[in-house]
């Protein structure tokens, strides 16, 4: 018997959970832990003292670095082209209102994951709200999302790598060698031991935006803006596609509040984030955009001149491959914790088959992800109608969707609960346009795509 169907079962206190509880926002519902009803399905670090491999380690600020990581890479230079593509008041305004709506969307997950500690990804949740067939749909689109992310970091180290060198060797090489190196980083099985990678990788993006900014800033003196500008449907939201994509770190969440020492501590790793994903997304873009106009480049590298835009990539490497890494490392673990989660020897073991497990999953996932990188023309394309299918719904949709099932049959309890019912009713609205549109602008971009060569050294030219 598995957990499904609308309303959530009643509370049953459980002293190995109890931990996991945080202060919530709602009035009635104090969140008390509720186990699996057969216990099927634990929490798959439940036996953590007894491991070789200590999971629950992470600590707040580790969590948040990861969370900037995964979210903030070179996508952030891909913004100024949208407050050129439909003016900058509505592509700020978007922007701020994206990101309070993933704040608080955040904040939901974590309350869901209080309720059902169990939880350690998305398939778990899926199974809570929609039964087996949840688990099988949300664990699919999780571990299909997180391999296109590694396939787009793939395709950007390709890039880079043939910026840098004027093009040194054949694309499908450098693709090789990032595959390699992505590999080699995602060998750490705890997402602690990933800390490290994530701040490279802040480093690195932080200052290759600043580079970005500096430069031109000095190369201009400022280009044409437009405040508000008319455009038409397809153009307009595959601008808001790309901002809806700068929030996509939620994807991750449960699995990092599982590894968490204090999984009470979310909510500050959360505003460690989204505050400056928020700060970074609106000064980037409206610096860069300001000082370019509506020439911008996308990636606004592309316009920080010939010399800076080579060191500007260079800088961004550890982003490049970093951001890479921990997304992947969200697709290995779901995959890693399906397998053995029924036996902790396994999980927490330093064993042959434990370790050799991990890297075959890891090089599994990794080959996919290059494959699919190099052997699809459209490959941009295809990241974006994924992303439209999935992250529309992960840091979005389904956080009204937890909200809903949280509070089944308190919507109307009080003037409160009646504006959050209307809040979250809007909030799952939100992810489900954002899908439609999403699908009808990557649809027709793919459509339109005269790109053809596939495994070809003049890719990422």
């Amino acid at each position: 018997m598995v957990l499904q169907g609308v309303a959530p079962p009643e509370p049953i206190e459980s002293k190995q959970v109890t931990s996991d509880k945080y202060d919530a926002d709602l009035e009635e519902n104090d969140l008390k832990p509720v186990q699996p009803v057969d216990n099927h399905y634990v929490d798959p670090f439940a036996t953590d003292e007894a491991s070789a491999v200590k999971y629950k380690s992470l600590k707040w600020w580790q969590c948040g670095m990861f969370m900037i990581a995964e979210s903030v890479s070179l996508g952030v230079l891909s913004l100024p082209a949208t407050l050129a593509a439909i003016g900058l008041v509505p592509a700020v305004l978007i922007i701020v209102g994206l990101g309070i709506i993933a704040l608080y969307t955040g904040y939901t997950i974590g309350q869901f994951r209080a309720r059902y500690p169990h939880i350690h990804n998305l398939a778990d949740a899926g199974e809570i709200i929609m039964g087996r067939f949840g688990r099988e749909l949300f664990g699919f689109g999780q571990l299909l999302f997180s391999i296109f992310i590694m396939g787009s970091h793939i395709v950007t180290f390709t890039t880079m790598m043939n910026t840098i060198t004027d093009h040194g060797t054949c694309s499908i090489v450098f693709g090789i060698v990032g595959m390699l190196i992505c590999m080699v980083l995602s060998l750490p099985r705890t997402i602690k031991n990933m800390t490290y990678v994530s701040i490279a990788s802040f480093i690195s993006i932080f200052t290759a935006v600043l580079i970005t900014m500096i430069s031109v800033g000095v190369q201009f003196k400022g280009g044409d803006i437009n405040i508000t500008t008319e455009t038409n449907l397809y153009h307009s939201f595959t601008a808001v596609t790309n901002i809806v994509f700068a929030y996509c770190a939620h994807v991750a969440f449960f699995g990092l509040i599982a590894e968490m020492e204090k999984p009470q501590d979310f909510p500050k790793a959360l505003c460690m984030l989204q505050i400056f994903e928020i700060c970074l997304y609106v000064i980037a873009a409206v610096v860069i955009y300001y000082f370019v106009g509506n020439d911008v480049a996308s990636p606004a590298l592309g316009s920080a001149g010939p010399v800076m835009k080579k060191v500007a990539y260079g800088i961004a490497i550890p982003t490049i491959i970093g951001a890479g890494v921990v997304n992947g490392h969200v697709g290995l673990k779901y995959l890693y914790v399906r397998i053995w989660r029924k036996n902790p020897q396994r999980m927490g073991g330093r064993d042959l088959v434990s370790v050799g497990s991990w890297v075959a999953i890891g090089l599994t996932c990794w080959i996919i992800a290059w494959i699919i990188a190099e052997g699809i023309p459209s490959f941009s394309n295809l990241l974006s109608l994924i992303s439209a299918l999935f992250a529309s719904w992960f840091s979005f949709g389904l956080g009204g969707v937890y909200w809903l099932h949280l509070n089944w049959g308190q919507y109307f309890s009080s003037p409160r609960k009646i504006v959050l019912t209307i809040i979250n009713v809007l909030i799952v609205g939100i992810g489900a346009t954002i899908c439609g549109l999403g699908l009808y602008v990557s649809g027709k971009a793919i459509h339109d795509d005269s790109s053809k060569a596939s495994f070809t050294c003049a890719n990422n030219a």
